[in-house]
């Protein structure tokens, strides 16, 4: 019972300090004025350029092992 106790008491602090660590740990303190202008524009149009040309590699080498295997069950 006492093992069960302290088990439960443990876990409701951990709940409570993991929930109350974003309020503690805030990032920005109040609205910062202006709206500042980040570009994205390089690196990111690379990595989504990078990104589509992965998915059309993995898709084409998909339809090929497909095509392969329909090949090889039709001939036996």
């Amino acid at each position: 019972m006492k093992s069960i106790c302290r088990t439960l008491v443990i876990s409701s602090v951990c709940v409570v300090f993991f929930s109350l660590i974003p309020q503690l740990c805030s990032a920005q303190l109040g609205d910062p004025g202006d709206d500042p202008d980040a570009p994205i524009d390089g690196g990111v149009s690379l990595l989504v350029a990078a990104g589509v040309g992965y998915g059309i590699k993995k898709a084409r080498d998909n339809r090929k092992k497909n095509k392969t295997v329909d090949l090889k069950s039709q001939e036996q």
